[in-house]
């Protein structure tokens, strides 16, 4: 056998040995870090996927939750994880458009130190008064009310930097009107706060909302997606009400350690997929109130790039910044 040939045998025997492992993955329980508390919309999504992806896949997918910064400590250890495919994270818009803006440093670079998987699910805010406090019935009512009143209005967040946050100060601002943001720790503290009268106004997400403005308690002034969201068919869209050029949702989705191989990503993608095509986990997803979605690693990446300019905006006129 001449060098040339000894050369090219050995040349093609490594290349054979990552294809090879890809094969062979997973090789033991997949870890899947949520950057968020246990019982959150997040946790409760990753949940479902990851229960149906560890029977498409063969091997147990696990939950890890390491809440804390914005979902910024949880994001970062998967950044930091070996790219093997055993470690994948979930993560929202906060974490890819959002916290680098918001925080002096984030420990990690989204575009630089991440691998999108996929988008997997998007759910509208809601925009929200209380009917024995705010007179309006209408977006367009409520935006009339707000110009007028003496000394502006008050509006609730889940949090500073937030999407219920930044969504009503985009609104706000776009509108020229005067408005003071209350943060809270969720949605069960928002609620009786706008019950009570101590705030006027909340844009907040709507499955924490629903059942109250199905009991008249609440009242849905508009939902922030660009159609009406089929659990509330009678709540018009924020451009239905007034408002163009504002459409604002919750989404998520999956990343990887940047190096992770593509056949790698190709399996956990196409796991994410079967996910969704299963009509029988769409019972799951609606009790949530998210919409189940799936876009490729690109389509993922672009959407993400897409919005920062946006939240950036809003981040920069708000003044919002979180330690």
């Amino acid at each position: 056998m001449n060098r040339r040939t000894l050369l090219g045998t050995a040349l093609g025997s490594a290349l054979a040995i990552p294809a090879a492992r890809a094969q062979a993955w997973p090789t033991r329980p997949v870890r899947l870090i949520v950057p968020y508390p246990p019982g959150g919309a997040t946790d409760v999504i990753a949940r479902i996927y990851a229960d149906h992806m560890g029977a498409t896949l063969g091997q147990p997918v696990v939950i890890e939750n390491r809440p804390g910064a914005s979902g910024n400590i949880g994001i970062d250890a998967v950044a930091k994880a070996a790219p093997d495919g055993h470690t994948i994270g979930a993560g929202t818009v906060s974490n890819f458009s959002i916290n680098q803006y918001l925080y002096k440093s984030v420990p990690y670079d989204v575009e630089r130190d991440l691998r999108p998987l996929a988008l997997a699910w998007e759910f509208p805010n809601i925009a929200v008064v209380a009917p024995g406090k705010v007179p309006s019935r209408t977006l367009g009512e409520f935006i009339a009310w707000a110009r007028a009143k003496r000394g502006g209005v008050t509006y609730g967040s889940t949090g500073v930097g937030t999407t219920t946050h930044l969504s009503s100060a985009m609104l706000f601002s776009r509108l020229g009107i005067e408005a003071v943001h209350v943060p809270y720790r969720g949605a069960a503290q928002i609620q009786p706060a706008l019950l009570g009268g101590d705030i006027d106004f909340a844009i907040d997400g709507v499955a924490s909302y629903q059942g109250l403005v199905e009991a008249g308690q609440i009242r849905a002034l508009a939902v922030t997606s660009a159609e009406r969201w089929p659990t509330l068919p009678a709540v018009p869209t924020m451009a239905e009400g007034g408002m163009d050029n504002f459409v604002v949702t919750v989404w998520g989705g999956f990343v990887a350690p940047a190096a992770t191989p593509d056949a790698v990503v190709e399996r956990l993608g196409a796991a994410l997929k079967a996910t969704v095509d299963d009509a029988s986990q769409r019972d799951r997803f609606a009790r949530v109130g998210a919409k189940p979605i799936w876009t490729t690693p690109a389509e993922a990446a672009a959407r993400a790039a897409r919005e920062r300019p946006m939240w950036r905006e809003t981040i920069e006129k708000s003044g919002a910044q979180a330690d």
